[in-house]
């Protein structure tokens, strides 16, 4: 089988592994295997080439594509074999970068030196100097994942679910504490120490719906990790489910609950909100209809605040304004206060949503009636 054809089958069956930009989506633009277009936070797109070493793997996750038990055609690239291929990719333009993953074949220690290897090659025998994205394997030993840190510039190591019996229900192969939290502090611990790249960050991944956990559950474990870590941000995947697989019968996640914990996860993490701060119905979900933040701010007792005299703190949990806009306004405030709406909306405010909690000047900017 030629390499491209393996790549048809290994990059479909990376679908689960979301990249590091906020949503992405197959290319429709170049008819080749594994060349996805990631969407930037600026709302551009960067093309990546993202793939599997292997689709192999020992482990038993009931909603996967490449779970042991699930019968179809296994392949695996050569480390040589895959850098030729991106850089293939690379030098026609075709992409920005890599995301590369992968299934557990033989052992975890031997999968991440395949990986390490494939990595070491574009850096060291040709040259490759862009964007890497290494996804660690749950249960590698801290050596390989400090190799792998001093390598790529974002590494990653899938939680997959909010706690131990969250991803007991996803698998038997994995110990929730042991295989992932722990493997997530080291590479914590080893960030900015054992890192060639300046700027490199680590991110994590949860599949969202294929077990029982609620959103307050999930929020809450990312609230614990966002306190002891310098974690960049956590990608919530829609569970669908997979034919061939236990869980194929199971309903699929809707994406409108995912894009609501993204905006929660973002409160936590951005904004540093607590998640007592948050609100959630009486099964533990986030409303669907509602933006949680302005739900955590009908619910909040400092409103309405004044704009040239509110902290940071307050100015970030007004609807509307964000993190660099509240700074913009502190830094503008010092030399000459605030005295309209428009002032704020050249600074990128939504002020349609932040009225109803701000005064200027002391004058309140529309009826305070929730």
């Amino acid at each position: 089988m030629s390499t491209l054809e393996k790549m048809k089958v290994l990059t479909d069956s990376a679908q689960y592994d979301l990249c590091d930009y906020v949503s992405h989506n197959k290319s429709s633009q170049v008819n080749l295997p594994g060349i996805y277009e990631a969407i930037g936070h600026n709302g551009c797109k960067i093309p990546l080439f993202k793939t599997l070493l292997t689709n192999k793997c020992k482990n038993d996750c009931k909603y996967c594509i490449n779970q042991s038990r699930r019968n179809f055609t296994r392949l695996e690239l050569s480390p040589e074999e895959l850098a030729r291929a991106f850089l293939g990719y690379y030098n026609r333009g075709l992409v920005n970068g890599l995301f590369l993953s992968s299934g557990i074949s033989g052992d975890v220690d031997s999968t991440m030196e395949k990986q390490i290897e494939t990595v070491h090659l574009l850096r060291n025998k040709y040259g490759y100097d862009d964007y890497i994205h290494l996804k660690v394997v749950p249960g590698a030993s801290k050596d390989s994942i400090k190799r792998a840190m001093a390598l790529a510039n974002r590494v990653s190591i899938n939680i997959e679910a909010a706690t131990p019996s969250g991803l007991a229900e996803l698998s038997s192969t994995k110990d929730y504490n042991k295989d992932i939290l722990k493997r997530l502090s080291w590479i914590n611990s080893l960030q900015n120490k054992s890192t060639t790249y300046p700027n490199s960050t680590h991110t994590t991944q949860l599949i969202v719906g294929a077990n029982n956990e609620s959103d307050r559950e999930i929020l809450s474990r990312m609230e614990k990790i966002y306190k002891k870590s310098d974690l960049k941000r956590t990608y919530f995947s829609a569970f669908t489910p997979i034919e061939e697989t236990e869980f194929s019968n199971k309903k699929a996640c809707s994406t409108d609950r995912t894009a609501k914990l993204y905006n929660a996860d973002s409160l936590l993490n951005d904004y540093h909100y607590s998640i007592k701060e948050l609100i959630f119905d009486e099964d533990d979900k986030l409303s669907l209809e509602q933006d949680p933040k302005i739900l955590a701010a009908k619910n909040m007792d400092i409103f309405p605040i004044e704009i040239n005299s509110a902290p940071f703190v307050e100015l970030i949990r007004v609807p509307g304004i964000g993190v660099k806009s509240a700074r913009e306004i502190i830094s503008i405030r010092k030399k000459k206060p605030f005295s309209n709406k428009d002032q704020l909306r050249k600074l990128g405010v939504v002020v349609d949503r932040a009225e109803p909690y701000i005064k200027i000047s002391g004058e309140y900017q529309t009826t305070f009636d929730f």
